[in-house]
Formats: C-alpha cells, sequence, structure tokens
C-alpha cells in the first residue's frame, strides 16, 4: 500500500467509530487526511475522536450524525456536510450491520436497508461534491459472503428479515453493495469519480454484536483483526496503483479479482440502481 502523505485530501467514512472503520480512520488519521466520521453515536465517535487525537495531535477530524437505517438522517448527513463547503475526495461506505433482524424505519429489510440502501442514497447526495472534487473515490466495504447469494428476491427486500441468523441476508446486502458499485462506474465513467468494491475478509468486530453467544465466540475466534481488515478498504481509497480502476472487486490482499457471476450481471445492476432510486423517494 502506498504510504504517501494525504495532507489535503478530505475523507467522509461511515462507522468510523468501530471496527473496520475505526482502524481505517486511524490509518488515514496518520497520514494527514481531514476526517468526517459518520456515525450513530456521538459519545462513541467522541471518545474514538480523542484517542486519534491523543495519538496524532494534528489530526483534523469531525462527527457527523447518521443512521444509515433511517433514510430521513441519511438526508440530515448529507445536508450538514454539503453544508461545511468542504471538497470531497474519498468516500467510504464502510458501516454495516450482521445477525439483526427486523426492518429499517421507512420498511426495508434491516441488512439490506442499512448496508446498502442507506449509502446508495448517501452516495447519490454527495456525488455533486465528489464530482467538484474529482479525482475522487467511493470504497463500498462489501463481503466474499456474496457469492452465496443467488437470486435477488424483490419483495423480500421490503419485508422483515426472514431467517434466524439474518446471515442471507447479509450476503444479499453485500452483493447489492458491489452491483452499486459496478453501475456506478457506468454511469458516472465521465465525471473523475471511481468506485471500488473491496472485501475485508472475515473481520471479529462489532458487527456480529447481535450474534447470539456460544455462536458468536465460535464464529469470530478465527477471524482476522479489524486493522487487517482496514488493508482493502485503505488500499482503494489511497494507493496511486488503482488510481484509473474503475468498478472493480477487491480481494483483502488489495488485488482485484472477479466477483460472483451474479455481482456482474450488468441487467440485475441496472434494475437494482432504478429500484434504489424509486424507494429513497429521489436522491436530490
Amino acid at each position: 500500500m502506498n504510504e504517501s502523505s494525504l495532507v489535503g485530501r478530505h475523507v467522509l467514512i461511515t462507522g468510523a467509530n468501530t471496527g473496520i472503520g475505526r482502524a481505517t480512520t486511524e490509518e488515514l488519521a496518520r497520514r494527514g487526511a481531514r476526517l468526517y466520521l459518520a456515525c450513530r453515536s456521538k459519545d462513541k465517535t467522541q471518545s474514538v475522536i480523542d484517542t486519534i487525537r491523543r495519538n496524532t495531535p494534528e489530526a483534523q477530524l469531525r462527527f457527523l450524525p447518521l443512521d444509515l437505517g433511517d433514510l430521513d438522517s441519511v438526508r440530515r448527513c448529507a445536508s450538514e456536510f454539503l453544508a461545511l463547503d468542504a471538497p470531497l475526495h474519498v468516500l467510504v461506505n464502510n458501516a454495516g450491520l450482521a445477525g439483526q433482524r427486523g426492518t429499517t424505519k421507512q420498511g426495508f429489510e434491516l441488512a439490506f436497508g442499512t448496508n446498502y440502501l442507506g449509502h446508495f442514497l448517501l452516495t447519490q447526495l454527495l456525488l455533486p461534491r465528489l464530482r467538484a472534487s474529482a479525482p475522487a473515490r467511493i470504497v463500498h466495504v462489501a463481503s466474499d459472503s456474496h457469492f452465496e447469494c443467488k437470486a435477488l428476491d424483490w419483495d423480500a427486500l421490503r419485508r422483515p428479515t426472514r431467517t434466524f441468523m439474518a446471515m442471507k441476508e447479509y450476503e444479499v446486502s453485500k452483493l447489492c453493495n458491489i452491483l452499486f458499485g459496478a453501475e456506478s462506474a457506468r454511469r458516472w465513467r465521465e465525471l473523475g469519480v471511481h468506485s471500488y468494491s473491496v472485501d475485508p475478509g472475515t473481520v471479529a468486530s462489532d458487527i456480529w454484536r447481535k450474534i447470539p453467544w456460544p455462536v458468536r465466540y465460535l464464529m469470530t475466534r478465527k477471524m482476522i483483526s479489524p486493522r487487517d481488515g482496514a488493508f482493502s478498504s485503505l488500499h482503494c481509497a489511497t494507493s496511486k496503483d488503482v488510481a484509473e480502476h474503475n468498478g472493480r472487486y477487491y480481494a483483502l490482499s488489495g488485488r482485484d479479482r472477479a466477483p460472483s457471476v451474479l455481482a456482474q450481471d450488468a441487467t440485475l445492476a441496472r434494475i437494482l440502481w432504478e429500484k434504489s432510486e424509486e424507494w429513497v423517494g429521489g436522491t436530490r
């Protein structure tokens, strides 16, 4: 991974106060980026900001309230950032949940609505600033678990979580992240805004906090650390080696690889995009 200075670069990262997001934030701060931490909890995020400032006194960090499971909150977060009149060179769509059941505030399946649809709206609302700051990058934190998803059931995306462990729904949400990255690359290729989807590996992070014990222990004991899991995100957010890439999927090593056959379906990606625009009620 290129270790060049990021002074002057502005980065917004969702879910920045824990797990992969926190590890990504700490490294970006160390390298001098100006950071906007979009998270649900102000108290938890402020604790992370204070820790980073102790280790990196010159760090520039700002909290932005964001609940991806509430599209009204997504709109407020985007409006608050845009009101700052700051550039945006990198957007890291990192936040996510797994093993939780239910629906979002607007009635979407919880994992789909939080991991994908909230980020879809946030990215669309921030696109004008990304475009104005070009060359800019969008990093979508996905997962190799998307290979397990064999179809999209459009009706299921509008209903409560069906499976007990909610892992099938998690797989769907991660497939949608990759489809979004590929379709945005096709639509925005002339805007100077590049998209990257990444597999961070299987990381022992707070994303699994709702998985019942002892299942959670058995799942996480052989997983990698959040710091190791942040590698692919950092690589795609900062490396000159991928500056000209667009719409690709990257493994834990930082090398691009082919996603699932379903994730390469351009027609499916287009339909998902069109349905998502309808579901969020507009992206302006």
